[in-house]
């Protein structure tokens, strides 16, 4: 059950906030600004890169570095492939974690690591192994960790992460949002010197300055009313969000949407990209999750028992390949099927702009949802 007053109570928020992650949202334009500095510090803008990689490796633990192999991913497109070096272990901790470069990465290839933490033995390893195939070797991650020795020791470049006090009070949500900005917005600056994608310094100020804004919009103080994260973390319980996007920009931000709400609110969610969530999701719209399969029980304890669960489709979009647009016959599936349907777009702006927008109002909406769920 989500507690609504406790959305318009700042104070009750931030009391509930024991991970600081309203602060991380907040804070996340002044994030992208320390990152860019520390970026710059390291020397990135002056690199002179022979070319474009053959290949992008990324490994990093957990969401926050599967969501930053998926943002560079889509935003470089198809002019060097980005994968992501997924860990083995036999338990989610920093001691446990394993990563293997392929068998064909070499020296035309690049490697970046990407973690909150910094002290993954197994990254160090990875960073060795790398130098000894000779691939280039870029990393961001907490300074004066045995990460940033090891990538050193072995003529690599480390960048460290920009962080904030508050990080070190409780263990980093992954999916936090002040941990993505400050993992991916150095990486932006390097694969923009790399030309496999277009992120100059006035770009991401430009960044910075509608998270700021979309931080004055959608902030504790402002009345849920008025609050477009307040209110779709509303609209979002007790349901299941089904979130659709549409541009190639919505694609990531609604995977990491998905991402947040389960680890952050124990949210369950799926998401997928138009139009094939029509065909996808039909079924799904078709069936006991249809706000008409189960009308509300007159007779309920609204006090013990919880209300059925629904879904409600979240339709995430910005700029549609070729202008054509499947939002009308989303909008027509999910009224077809009494599904209730929330639509978020931002405004105009460069993709890196208006992709921030998606993914900040989307995290505000997961963090308020996750302070007002009650148990």
């Amino acid at each position: 059950m989500l507690d609504e007053s406790l959305l318009d109570s700042p104070e009750g928020l931030a009391e509930a906030d024991r991970r600081g992650l309203l602060r991380g949202a907040a804070e996340a334009g002044a994030r992208v600004r320390t990152a860019a500095r520390h970026a710059a510090e390291t020397g990135i803008q002056d690199l002179q890169p022979d070319g474009r990689p053959r290949a992008i490796l990324i490994a990093g633990p957990g969401a926050a570095a599967t969501q930053t192999a998926d943002l560079l991913g889509t935003l470089a497109g198809s002019g060097s492939p980005v994968t992501r070096l997924a860990p083995t272990g036999v338990a989610p901790a920093a001691g446990a974690l394993r990563w293997e470069l392929p068998g064909w990465a070499g020296s035309v290839d690049l490697l970046l690591i990407a973690t909150p933490d910094g002290t993954e033995p197994g990254l160090s390893l990875l960073a060795e192994q790398a130098y000894r195939r000779g691939c280039t070797v870029v990393a961001v991650a907490p300074a004066r960790g045995p990460l940033a020795d090891s990538v050193s020791g072995h003529h690599g470049l480390f960048v460290p992460m920009a962080t904030a006090p508050y990080d070190q009070e409780e263990p980093l949500a992954a999916s936090a949002p002040g941990v993505l900005w400050a993992l991916l917005t150095p990486l932006l600056a390097l694969l923009d010197r790399t030309g496999l994608l277009t992120a100059p310094q006035d770009a991401l100020e430009k960044v910075a300055d509608r998270l700021d804004r979309i931080a004055e919009r959608c902030g504790p103080a402002i009345a849920a009313y008025s609050n477009p994260a307040k209110t779709l973390a509303a609209e979002l319980a007790d349901a299941l969000p089904i979130v659709w996007t549409e541009g190639t920009s919505a694609g990531p931000a609604g995977r990491r949407f998905a991402a947040a709400l389960a680890e952050l609110s124990g949210t369950p969610a799926v998401v997928a990209e138009l139009p094939e969530a029509l065909a996808a999701h039909s079924a799904l719209l078709a069936g006991p999750l249809a706000a008409g399969a189960d009308p509300d029980d007159f007779f309920r304890d609204r006090v013990e028992e919880p209300p059925a669960l629904h879904a409600r489709v979240v339709l995430l979009r910005d700029r549609p390949i070729g202008s054509l647009t499947a939002a009308p016959a989303a909008r027509e599936l999910a009224l077809t099927h009494d599904t209730p349907i929330s639509e978020l777009e931002p405004e105009p702006g460069g993709e890196l702009e208006t992709l921030a927008e998606l993914i900040a109002i989307t995290d505000f909406a997961a963090v308020y949802l996750a302070l007002a769920s009650r148990t």
